[in-house]
């Protein structure tokens, strides 16, 4: 049997959640949520991308070009001139033809990625952020992209993107935590403890820097702005593939190695016993329907299942009339009322089980089902409202 919705039966919310996120920094190796590479029937990475990386849309998981081929998304070149963002104008006019194929490629993927600017450099990244910057201003001056700080269009600046897919809405803000290690002991932590974006060295007690702002958090757009330039281990190390000119070590160089391109230490240099944490909780927010499906008293009662019948008890009634005459099977429903004893037979109650609720749309479209976790017993005297969330 179908019912209608009524007005007061479906109601709209919206969840928000906090989940937690790491990303530890080795030698030019990243991990996520302390995740190893799982390896697969087919591949040596099961979701088909690098540890650290996340699959953005679990396409080709565990899946081998040689073996089991890759799915990849395509487009017809028709007179609508779709396309995809990676095939430039000048290249969809002049590769393609009409009716020709364009194909992209799965799995898409992101992790976090690290930029690093010495003085006077080029750096379109910074310049984009600059609005963003100074909207912040409110919060802390240290935000400011040209001040008594500092200009981060000429200064050195440690830029380190975190991309949406790994935060949703924004970073909460007092949950940014920057650890750096040397040979597994803790040499210097920031944290956002006043959750107005600065970043604050808080440890270790006493440590050069202890009390000092190394930067700045942009919440909404995942950035991560370090320029905090006070020595933090007495350690000459080549943090910009240039051996002629090593650095000692600073939140200047916090992260490296987290993809940015830049060569990785041998094992018998010290540059290898550094390691690196980022932690934080990011903000999702789940919009939730919710329905109220009502199971009425003295409705519901019947089934077409064959055990609510009574095999044992069936008998065929012959009707008559002057010209002709014909049967009709009479059954009896099996009772299932419960009793201490066996004879006599309790008294008879017309039972149901719910087990599943479907869900129809204007048209009585079947488009999505509920399964209840335990069948739940319905008589002809009992009304059930059962509570179904669907999230979007």
């Amino acid at each position: 049997m179908i019912y209608k919705f009524g007005e007061n039966d479906i109601f709209y919310n919206r969840i928000e959640t906090h989940p937690k996120f790491n990303f530890f920094i080795h030698k030019g190796k990243v991990y996520y949520n302390n995740k190893a590479a799982i390896s697969g029937a087919f591949t040596s990475t099961v979701g088909c991308v690098p540890t650290g990386f996340v699959n953005l849309y679990e396409e080709n998981v565990d899946r081998n070009a040689a073996q089991t081929g890759l799915i990849y998304p395509f487009i017809t070149k028709e007179s609508g001139l779709s396309s995809f963002k990676t095939v430039s104008t000048s290249q969809f006019n002049s590769d393609f033809s009409y009716g020709d194929t364009i194909t992209s490629s799965y799995p898409l993927s992101a992790s976090l990625s690290r930029e690093f600017y010495t003085i006077g450099e080029d750096r379109p990244h910074i310049t984009a952020l600059k609005t963003s910057f100074d909207y912040y201003q409110s919060w802390s001056r240290h935000y400011a992209y040209s001040s008594s700080f500092g200009n981060k269009s000429t200064q050195k600046i440690n830029l380190i993107n975190i991309p949406s897919i790994l935060f949703g809405s924004y970073i909460e803000k007092g949950t940014l935590d920057l650890k750096m290690f040397y040979s597994g002991t803790l040499i210097a932590e920031l944290k956002d403890t006043k959750k107005n974006g600065e970043l604050i060295q808080v440890g270790p007690s006493g440590s050069t820097g202890s009390g000092s702002i190394a930067g700045v958090v942009l919440y909404n757009e995942g950035f991560i702005s370090l320029t905090g330039s006070w020595t933090i281990k007495n350690d000459l190390v080549d943090y910009t593939d240039d051996p002629t000119d090593p650095q000692y070590t600073s939140w200047l160089y916090f992260g490296w190695g987290l993809n940015d391109g830049l060569n990785q230490p041998a094992i018998s240099t010290s540059g290898s016993l550094y390691s690196y944490t980022i932690d934080y909780k990011g903000t999702t927010k789940v919009p939730v329907m919710t329905m109220l499906a009502h199971a009425p008293r003295g409705e519901l009662n019947h089934s077409n299942n064959p055990t609510f019948i009574d095999k044992s008890s069936t008998n065929l009634n012959v009707y008559y009339s002057s010209s002709y005459s014909f049967g009709e099977a009479t059954t009896k429903i099996k009772n299932t009322t419960s009793a201490s004893y066996s004879d006599p037979e309790p008294p008879f109650k017309k039972t149901t089980y719910i087990t599943k609720i479907g869900i129809y749309d204007e048209n009585k479209n079947l488009i999505a089902i509920a399964n209840i976790a335990e069948p739940v017993k319905k008589t002809e005297d009992r009304d059930f409202t059962f509570k179904l969330k669907l999230d979007f």
